[in-house]
């Protein structure tokens, strides 16, 4: 059985590991399960957060999935995007043949989180959509968790855009069918999304047919939310003695 682990608010929250986590992840690739990470932040290139990962302890060569990498997948080859998100998004562009630029005409915008959004970025990003370019998003997760409490995510940068546009954008993240197409090719069609945001990971286990594990370390707090999890553990190493437990 496979197993999609979400990374903000399930392995780390920002720089800072959430206990127990490490190990659990261990565990888990110790006895040959399938184990992906499957994160809605697109603004820093795979192999940074491969990186990131081997720092705490775990081993993630070649198992992470952004929402940048499926973004790509809804942009052709010689494709012109303009590009209003952060490095990782141009990475994914660049590994489909996508000429990329930041302001200018072009094919499609393609949003996602990024620190430095400014108006001029808005201003570019919307005008293009307004001159007939296609608006993709990577994800619209409305806050992202830090160890400080929760900040604007990539969906607040987007809802400006989109705003600013007048056009409603299509999303390529958790929980919507590119990213889902995604980590089907990957790890195949049975296994569980254990995430802390029921709006994103619980509906993307639903898009994927998953059960849904929901650790309380992120963004939920507590019960009763929806969809209901089928699963629900204080955090990553809990759950996964549970399970492994059975």
């Amino acid at each position: 059985m496979a197993w999609a682990l979400d990374l903000d608010g399930v392995v780390w929250l920002g720089d800072q590991p959430i206990p127990g986590a490490a190990e659990a992840v261990g565990r888990l690739q110790a006895r040959g399960e399938p184990v992906v990470f499957v994160t809605n932040n697109s603004s820093v290139p795979v192999g940074d957060v491969e990186a990131k990962l081997g720092r705490h302890g775990i081993a993630a060569t070649g198992a992470v999935l952004t929402s940048a990498m499926a973004a790509a997948e809804r942009v052709e080859p010689g494709e012109v995007a303009l590009v209003c998100a952060g490095p990782g998004v141009d990475e994914a562009l660049a590994a489909r043949g996508v000429r990329t630029v930041r302001e200018g005409k072009a094919d499609v915008v393609v949003v996602g989180f990024h620190r430095d959004f400014d108006y001029c970025r808005l201003q570019a990003a919307s005008t293009a959509v307004r001159n007939g370019a296609r608006l993709l998003a990577t994800n619209d997760d409305a806050t992202y968790p830090t160890p400080e409490g929760l900040i604007p995510g990539g969906g607040a940068i987007l809802a400006a855009v989109s705003t600013a546009s007048g056009v409603e954008a299509e999303v390529a993240g958790k929980p919507h069918q590119p990213m889902a197409d995604l980590l089907w090719a990957r790890v195949g069609a049975e296994g569980v999304m254990v995430g802390d945001r029921p709006d994103t990971d619980g509906r993307f286990a639903v898009t994927l047919g998953y059960r849904f594990a929901l650790v309380l370390t992120g963004v939920t707090a507590g019960l009763p939310v929806e969809p209901a999890p089928d699963l629900v553990a204080a955090d990553l190493a809990t759950l996964v003695d549970q399970e492994l437990g059975r």
